[in-house]
Protein backbone atom coordinates (compact mmCIF):
# COMPACT_ATOMS: atom_id res chain seq x y z
CA UNK A 1 0.00 0.00 0.00
CA UNK A 2 1.05 3.61 -0.44
CA UNK A 3 -0.20 7.04 0.58
CA UNK A 4 -1.29 9.93 -1.63
CA UNK A 5 -2.96 13.28 -1.11
CA UNK A 6 -6.66 13.78 -1.64
CA UNK A 7 -7.08 16.73 -4.00
CA UNK A 8 -9.44 19.14 -2.29
CA UNK A 9 -7.83 22.21 -3.86
CA UNK A 10 -5.44 22.84 -6.72
CA UNK A 11 -2.71 25.45 -6.52
CA UNK A 12 -0.74 26.86 -9.42
CA UNK A 13 3.04 26.47 -9.35
CA UNK A 14 5.27 27.23 -12.30
CA UNK A 15 2.39 27.17 -14.75
CA UNK A 16 1.00 23.80 -13.61
CA UNK A 17 -1.80 22.95 -11.21
CA UNK A 18 -0.58 20.86 -8.27
CA UNK A 19 -2.02 19.48 -5.05
CA UNK A 20 -1.47 21.66 -2.02
CA UNK A 21 -0.53 19.37 0.90
CA UNK A 22 -1.70 21.96 3.40
CA UNK A 23 -5.19 21.77 1.92
CA UNK A 24 -5.37 18.03 1.42
CA UNK A 25 -5.99 15.03 3.60
CA UNK A 26 -4.02 11.82 3.39
CA UNK A 27 -5.79 8.69 2.27
CA UNK A 28 -4.68 5.14 1.70
CA UNK A 29 -4.70 3.91 -1.91
CA UNK A 30 -4.02 0.59 -3.54
CA UNK A 31 -1.10 -0.02 -5.87
CA UNK A 32 -3.57 0.31 -8.73
CA UNK A 33 -3.98 3.94 -7.74
CA UNK A 34 -7.63 3.96 -6.70
CA UNK A 35 -8.89 4.55 -3.17
CA UNK A 36 -9.49 1.54 -0.98
CA UNK A 37 -10.25 3.48 2.17
CA UNK A 38 -10.12 7.14 3.15
CA UNK A 39 -10.55 9.62 5.92
CA UNK A 40 -13.63 11.80 6.31
CA UNK A 41 -12.17 14.19 3.72
CA UNK A 42 -13.13 13.62 0.11
CA UNK A 43 -12.42 14.76 -3.41
CA UNK A 44 -14.42 17.64 -4.91
CA UNK A 45 -17.86 16.08 -5.27
CA UNK A 46 -20.75 17.67 -7.14
CA UNK A 47 -23.85 15.49 -7.10
CA UNK A 48 -24.49 14.44 -10.69
CA UNK A 49 -20.97 15.48 -11.66
CA UNK A 50 -19.54 18.37 -13.69
CA UNK A 51 -19.29 17.98 -17.46
CA UNK A 52 -17.57 20.22 -20.00
CA UNK A 53 -18.65 20.30 -23.64
CA UNK A 54 -16.09 22.07 -25.80
CA UNK A 55 -17.60 23.31 -29.08
CA UNK A 56 -21.12 23.66 -27.70
CA UNK A 57 -22.74 26.47 -29.66
CA UNK A 58 -24.44 24.28 -32.28
CA UNK A 59 -24.69 20.84 -33.82
CA UNK A 60 -23.64 17.78 -31.85
CA UNK A 61 -21.97 19.84 -29.13
CA UNK A 62 -25.16 21.78 -28.40
CA UNK A 63 -27.16 18.55 -28.33
CA UNK A 64 -24.70 17.06 -25.82
CA UNK A 65 -25.31 20.05 -23.55
CA UNK A 66 -29.08 19.70 -23.84
CA UNK A 67 -29.17 15.98 -23.13
CA UNK A 68 -26.68 16.19 -20.27
CA UNK A 69 -28.88 18.79 -18.59
CA UNK A 70 -32.18 17.07 -19.28
CA UNK A 71 -31.08 13.53 -18.47
CA UNK A 72 -29.19 14.35 -15.28
CA UNK A 73 -31.37 16.45 -13.02
CA UNK A 74 -28.52 17.45 -10.69
CA UNK A 75 -25.41 17.51 -12.90
CA UNK A 76 -23.69 20.74 -13.92
CA UNK A 77 -22.53 21.51 -17.47
CA UNK A 78 -19.82 23.89 -18.64
CA UNK A 79 -20.50 24.79 -22.28
CA UNK A 80 -17.73 26.51 -24.21
CA UNK A 81 -17.58 28.18 -27.60
CA UNK A 82 -15.72 30.94 -29.42
CA UNK A 83 -18.45 33.59 -29.21
CA UNK A 84 -20.76 33.03 -26.20
CA UNK A 85 -22.64 36.29 -26.76
CA UNK A 86 -23.73 35.07 -30.21
CA UNK A 87 -24.61 31.52 -29.11
CA UNK A 88 -28.37 32.10 -29.00
CA UNK A 89 -29.28 28.42 -28.59
CA UNK A 90 -26.96 28.10 -25.59
CA UNK A 91 -28.37 31.29 -24.11
CA UNK A 92 -31.88 29.86 -24.46
CA UNK A 93 -30.77 26.73 -22.59
CA UNK A 94 -29.25 28.93 -19.91
CA UNK A 95 -32.67 30.48 -19.36
CA UNK A 96 -34.07 27.02 -18.63
CA UNK A 97 -31.12 25.71 -16.59
CA UNK A 98 -29.77 28.86 -14.99
CA UNK A 99 -28.32 27.11 -11.92
CA UNK A 100 -26.65 24.22 -13.73
CA UNK A 101 -25.36 25.63 -17.03
CA UNK A 102 -22.20 27.73 -17.14
CA UNK A 103 -21.28 29.25 -20.53
CA UNK A 104 -17.79 30.52 -21.20
CA UNK A 105 -15.48 31.52 -24.01
CA UNK A 106 -12.96 29.01 -25.38
CA UNK A 107 -11.30 29.18 -28.78
CA UNK A 108 -9.27 26.06 -29.61
CA UNK A 109 -6.93 28.15 -31.78
CA UNK A 110 -6.06 30.42 -28.84
CA UNK A 111 -4.42 28.58 -25.94
CA UNK A 112 -4.82 31.57 -23.65
CA UNK A 113 -8.61 31.16 -23.72
CA UNK A 114 -8.21 27.45 -22.92
CA UNK A 115 -6.07 28.21 -19.89
CA UNK A 116 -8.50 30.92 -18.76
CA UNK A 117 -11.38 28.49 -19.10
CA UNK A 118 -9.58 25.92 -16.95
CA UNK A 119 -8.93 28.56 -14.30
CA UNK A 120 -12.58 29.59 -14.33
CA UNK A 121 -13.76 25.99 -13.91
CA UNK A 122 -11.25 25.44 -11.12
CA UNK A 123 -12.54 28.48 -9.23
CA UNK A 124 -16.20 27.59 -9.76
CA UNK A 125 -16.22 23.80 -9.37
CA UNK A 126 -12.74 22.58 -8.46
CA UNK A 127 -13.04 19.49 -10.66
CA UNK A 128 -14.47 17.89 -13.80
CA UNK A 129 -15.91 14.43 -14.37
CA UNK A 130 -16.42 14.56 -18.14
CA UNK A 131 -14.79 16.42 -21.02
CA UNK A 132 -16.33 16.18 -24.49
CA UNK A 133 -14.29 17.72 -27.29
CA UNK A 134 -16.92 18.25 -29.97
CA UNK A 135 -15.40 20.97 -32.12
CA UNK A 136 -14.37 20.18 -35.68
CA UNK A 137 -14.21 21.58 -39.20
CA UNK A 138 -14.65 19.87 -42.54
CA UNK A 139 -15.38 22.76 -44.90
CA UNK A 140 -15.49 26.55 -44.84
CA UNK A 141 -16.79 28.27 -47.99
CA UNK A 142 -13.95 29.95 -49.80
CA UNK A 143 -11.39 28.71 -47.27
CA UNK A 144 -11.49 24.94 -46.85
CA UNK A 145 -13.02 22.18 -48.98
CA UNK A 146 -12.52 18.39 -48.77
CA UNK A 147 -9.96 17.49 -51.41
CA UNK A 148 -11.08 14.87 -53.93
CA UNK A 149 -7.66 14.65 -55.64
CA UNK A 150 -4.04 15.17 -54.66
CA UNK A 151 -3.63 18.26 -56.87
CA UNK A 152 -6.23 20.08 -54.75
CA UNK A 153 -4.27 19.71 -51.52
CA UNK A 154 -3.09 23.01 -50.06
CA UNK A 155 -0.82 23.64 -47.12
CA UNK A 156 -3.23 26.16 -45.61
CA UNK A 157 -6.06 23.62 -45.59
CA UNK A 158 -3.90 20.93 -44.02
CA UNK A 159 -2.68 23.26 -41.29
CA UNK A 160 -6.10 24.71 -40.49
CA UNK A 161 -7.75 21.29 -40.21
CA UNK A 162 -4.90 20.04 -38.04
CA UNK A 163 -5.04 23.09 -35.76
CA UNK A 164 -8.78 22.85 -35.11
CA UNK A 165 -9.40 19.09 -35.25
CA UNK A 166 -6.25 17.79 -33.54
CA UNK A 167 -4.18 20.48 -31.82
CA UNK A 168 -7.17 22.20 -30.21
CA UNK A 169 -8.59 19.13 -28.45
CA UNK A 170 -5.19 18.01 -27.13
CA UNK A 171 -4.55 21.46 -25.66
CA UNK A 172 -7.96 21.41 -23.99
CA UNK A 173 -7.07 18.02 -22.51
CA UNK A 174 -3.74 19.39 -21.31
CA UNK A 175 -5.30 22.24 -19.35
CA UNK A 176 -8.35 20.33 -18.06
CA UNK A 177 -6.36 17.30 -16.97
CA UNK A 178 -5.77 18.35 -13.32
CA UNK A 179 -9.50 19.02 -12.98
CA UNK A 180 -10.41 15.62 -14.43
CA UNK A 181 -7.90 13.90 -12.19
CA UNK A 182 -9.38 15.73 -9.20
CA UNK A 183 -12.92 14.73 -10.13
CA UNK A 184 -12.55 11.13 -11.26
CA UNK A 185 -15.94 9.47 -11.06
CA UNK A 186 -17.05 11.34 -7.95
CA UNK A 187 -20.70 12.35 -8.03
CA UNK A 188 -21.41 10.09 -11.02
CA UNK A 189 -22.20 6.41 -11.49
CA UNK A 190 -18.82 5.84 -13.16
CA UNK A 191 -15.60 4.88 -11.40
CA UNK A 192 -13.57 7.25 -13.57
CA UNK A 193 -13.70 10.61 -15.31
CA UNK A 194 -14.02 10.42 -19.09
CA UNK A 195 -12.46 12.37 -21.94
CA UNK A 196 -14.51 11.75 -25.10
CA UNK A 197 -12.99 13.18 -28.27
CA UNK A 198 -15.25 13.23 -31.32
CA UNK A 199 -13.35 11.66 -34.17
CA UNK A 200 -14.60 10.09 -37.41
CA UNK A 201 -14.37 6.75 -39.13
CA UNK A 202 -12.57 8.44 -42.01
CA UNK A 203 -9.69 9.00 -39.58
CA UNK A 204 -9.09 5.25 -39.45
CA UNK A 205 -6.11 4.19 -41.58
CA UNK A 206 -7.21 0.54 -41.58
CA UNK A 207 -10.74 1.46 -42.68
CA UNK A 208 -9.65 3.81 -45.48
CA UNK A 209 -10.81 2.29 -48.77
CA UNK A 210 -11.89 5.43 -50.63
CA UNK A 211 -9.09 7.97 -50.16
CA UNK A 212 -9.69 11.68 -50.61
CA UNK A 213 -10.55 14.27 -47.98
CA UNK A 214 -6.84 14.57 -47.20
CA UNK A 215 -6.96 17.41 -44.67
CA UNK A 216 -9.95 16.14 -42.72
CA UNK A 217 -8.85 12.49 -42.70
CA UNK A 218 -5.30 13.31 -41.63
CA UNK A 219 -6.43 15.69 -38.88
CA UNK A 220 -8.75 13.06 -37.40
CA UNK A 221 -6.01 10.43 -37.64
CA UNK A 222 -3.75 12.83 -35.74
CA UNK A 223 -6.45 13.33 -33.11
CA UNK A 224 -6.68 9.55 -32.73
CA UNK A 225 -2.93 9.20 -32.19
CA UNK A 226 -2.72 12.11 -29.76
CA UNK A 227 -5.63 10.74 -27.74
CA UNK A 228 -4.10 7.27 -27.71
CA UNK A 229 -0.80 8.75 -26.51
CA UNK A 230 -2.51 10.47 -23.59
CA UNK A 231 -4.40 7.29 -22.70
CA UNK A 232 -1.11 5.40 -22.44
CA UNK A 233 0.38 8.09 -20.21
CA UNK A 234 -2.57 8.21 -17.83
CA UNK A 235 -2.59 4.42 -17.70
CA UNK A 236 0.99 4.45 -16.44
CA UNK A 237 0.17 7.14 -13.87
CA UNK A 238 -2.97 5.34 -12.66
CA UNK A 239 -5.03 8.52 -13.00
CA UNK A 240 -8.78 7.95 -12.49
CA UNK A 241 -9.49 9.10 -16.05
CA UNK A 242 -10.09 7.26 -19.33
CA UNK A 243 -9.78 8.67 -22.85
CA UNK A 244 -12.01 7.39 -25.64
CA UNK A 245 -12.62 8.38 -29.25
CA UNK A 246 -16.12 8.43 -30.70
CA UNK A 247 -17.44 8.24 -34.25
CA UNK A 248 -21.00 9.62 -34.26
CA UNK A 249 -21.90 8.39 -37.74
CA UNK A 250 -23.12 10.81 -40.38
CA UNK A 251 -25.24 13.31 -38.47
CA UNK A 252 -27.54 15.94 -39.94
CA UNK A 253 -25.57 19.04 -38.96
CA UNK A 254 -24.05 22.05 -40.69
CA UNK A 255 -20.76 20.14 -40.96
CA UNK A 256 -22.21 17.27 -43.01
CA UNK A 257 -25.01 19.09 -44.86
CA UNK A 258 -23.05 19.84 -48.08
CA UNK A 259 -22.08 16.15 -48.34
CA UNK A 260 -25.30 14.30 -47.50
CA UNK A 261 -26.37 13.48 -51.06
CA UNK A 262 -24.65 10.09 -51.17
CA UNK A 263 -25.46 8.98 -47.62
CA UNK A 264 -27.32 5.62 -47.74
CA UNK A 265 -30.93 5.59 -46.64
CA UNK A 266 -31.23 5.19 -42.89
CA UNK A 267 -27.61 6.22 -42.26
CA UNK A 268 -28.16 9.94 -41.81
CA UNK A 269 -28.76 10.34 -38.09
CA UNK A 270 -30.47 13.11 -36.20
CA UNK A 271 -28.43 14.94 -33.58
CA UNK A 272 -30.74 13.60 -30.91
CA UNK A 273 -30.21 9.97 -31.91
CA UNK A 274 -26.43 10.25 -32.33
CA UNK A 275 -25.86 11.96 -28.99
CA UNK A 276 -28.13 9.48 -27.21
CA UNK A 277 -26.01 6.62 -28.53
CA UNK A 278 -22.71 8.36 -27.71
CA UNK A 279 -23.81 9.22 -24.17
CA UNK A 280 -24.65 5.56 -23.61
CA UNK A 281 -21.03 4.70 -24.45
CA UNK A 282 -19.69 7.51 -22.24
CA UNK A 283 -21.89 6.68 -19.27
CA UNK A 284 -20.81 3.04 -19.38
CA UNK A 285 -17.10 3.66 -19.89
CA UNK A 286 -14.79 1.53 -17.75
CA UNK A 287 -11.05 1.61 -17.00
CA UNK A 288 -10.49 -1.11 -19.59
CA UNK A 289 -11.97 1.14 -22.31
CA UNK A 290 -9.09 3.59 -21.99
CA UNK A 291 -7.60 4.39 -25.41
CA UNK A 292 -10.34 2.74 -27.48
CA UNK A 293 -12.06 4.06 -30.62
CA UNK A 294 -15.82 3.42 -30.72
CA UNK A 295 -18.50 3.90 -33.34
CA UNK A 296 -21.92 5.20 -32.34
CA UNK A 297 -23.21 1.62 -32.00
CA UNK A 298 -20.51 0.61 -29.53
CA UNK A 299 -18.41 -1.33 -32.02
CA UNK A 300 -14.66 -0.73 -31.95
CA UNK A 301 -13.13 0.85 -35.06
CA UNK A 302 -9.68 -0.26 -36.32
CA UNK A 303 -6.91 2.30 -36.18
Amino acid sequence: MRYSFVMNTLVKTGGAWLVSPSLAAVRRTSVAGFATSSSSFSLPNWEGGVSMVQGASRGIGLEFVRQLLENNKKGHVVATCRNPKEATSLINLKNSFSERLFIQKLDVTDETTIEESAESVRERYGSLNLLINATGILSIPGVLQPETTLNKVEKSSLMLAYEVNAVGPILVMKHMWPLLKAGGGNGTEREVAVVANLSARVGSIGDNKLGGWHSYRASKTALNQLTKNVSVELGRRKDPVVCILLHPGTVDTDLSRPFQRNVPEGKLFTKEYAVQKLLHIINNAKKQDNGKFFAWDGQEIPW
